[in-house]
């Protein structure tokens, strides 16, 4: 093999090296986002139970005010 091509060789898997390391940042930086948004979405699950529990309990009143009249 000829020195320039083992130049571009090495150039080549420099280039790879970046491309991975750039990669496993990016995985990550995403793993870490999933994960936020998940705590986020179940929160926003509970919140939403919360909330139709309250309303369910207010329409259960409102039709016990509404036979009492």
């Amino acid at each position: 093999m000829e020195l320039s091509e083992l130049q571009t060789l090495e150039t080549k898997i420099d280039v790879l090296i970046h491309t991975c390391e750039q990669l496993a940042v990016e995985n990550r930086a995403l793993r870490e986002s999933q994960s936020s948004l998940l705590s986020e979405r179940d929160s926003l699950l509970e919140k939403t139970a919360l909330a139709r529990t309250r309303i369910e309990a207010m329409i259960a009143r409102l039709k016990t005010m509404e036979s009492n009249i």
